[in-house]
């Protein structure tokens, strides 16, 4: 896998390994916004963050980060949720089903992957959670963020919450939830990721994915071939939207994880594949969440 070299500034300020010394915050709120099946890479994040000496009380995942942030906040360390990404085949949780894409929205249920990940958690609800964590999904119909959290939807598993922002159109049927559609959160726009979290002004820092969108052709599936340009369609789609332009008032608290072709819609990654992730979701963070903050706009007001 190609990666690319740590970002700069649009006015051309680049980032050392080193630069950490800069920081001026020990607080932030992390916000592991997206990713999909390149979970790894927000482990890569959260074990920067850890090794810099930035304090986390509060956690916030979305798609693939809410996999990460829930075992996370369930009392895993790094380094179990780590092995946990190694070693799991996420393939096993997708399906062919074309019926049920007609009849559902989505490829597959979606529920053997919440069973999953319900087993990894306990069955933890939101309220048992001792680590404040938030999970974003989307509502489908009005394109708003559904926020998923102990004051919010206490008795809610938090399984559940995770398995409604890993909705990625196509792939896993659609879900409602008290009158929402739900779907992947990695649509959202930045706006609704920076929100004040903590409620305290703590500084928000986005971690989205970034890719560059593979030109091979899509796998062929001998019964369905059309399920095979529906796969290429939403692989295009979530690889547009990791894309997203980010306005200026938002980019010295957003910082940009290059995944290289990795496609968010990848579920059968090679530990090759994970492991490189891991590592530039590690570098990247190292390299530049320190200037982020250094340099950050104040966006809230306490």
């Amino acid at each position: 896998m190609k990666t690319s070299k740590p970002e700069s500034d649009p006015d051309g300020t680049s980032y050392s390994e080193d630069s950490y010394s800069k920081i001026t915050s020990s607080l932030i709120v992390p916000v592991l916004a997206g990713g999909g099946s390149r979970l790894s890479a927000h482990i890569g994040v959260l074990t920067a963050l850890k090794e810099m000496g930035l304090e986390f009380p509060s956690l916030v995942g979305v798609s693939g980060g809410s996999i990460v942030g829930a075992l996370f906040a369930a009392g895993y360390s790094l380094d179990q949720i780590r092995v946990i990404a190694e070693e799991t085949d996420f393939g096993q949780f997708l399906g062919q089903s074309f019926y049920r894409l007609l009849r559902t929205g989505g490829l597959s249920t979606g529920d053997r992957f919440e069973e999953w990940m319900d087993d990894k958690l306990d069955g933890v609800t939101f309220a048992e959670l001792a680590y404040p964590f938030y999970v974003v999904a989307t509502d489908v119909r009005s394109g708003q963020p559904v926020i998923f959290d102990k004051v919010r939807t206490p008795h809610l598993k938090v399984s559940l919450a995770v398995r409604f922002s890993m909705s990625i159109p196509i792939l896993f049927s659609f879900k409602e939830f008290e009158g929402h559609l739900m779907v992947d959160g990695s649509i959202l726009s930045e706006e609704s990721l920076q929100q004040d979290w903590a409620g305290d002004g703590s500084p928000v820092v986005v971690f989205r994915l970034s890719s560059i969108q593979d030109i091979a052709s899509p796998k062929r599936f001998r019964v369905f071939p059309l399920i095979s340009y529906l796969s290429l369609l939403i692989r295009t789609f979530m690889t547009t939207m990791s894309r997203e332009y980010i306005s200026e008032h938002f980019w010295h608290s957003t910082v940009v994880i290059h995944a290289g072709s990795i496609s968010p819609t990848n579920f059968r990654l090679s530990a090759e594949q994970k492991s490189a992730l891991f590592q530039v979701g590690y570098t990247t963070t190292r390299s530049i969440v320190p200037m982020k903050i250094s340099r950050a706009i104040p966006i809230f007001t306490r």
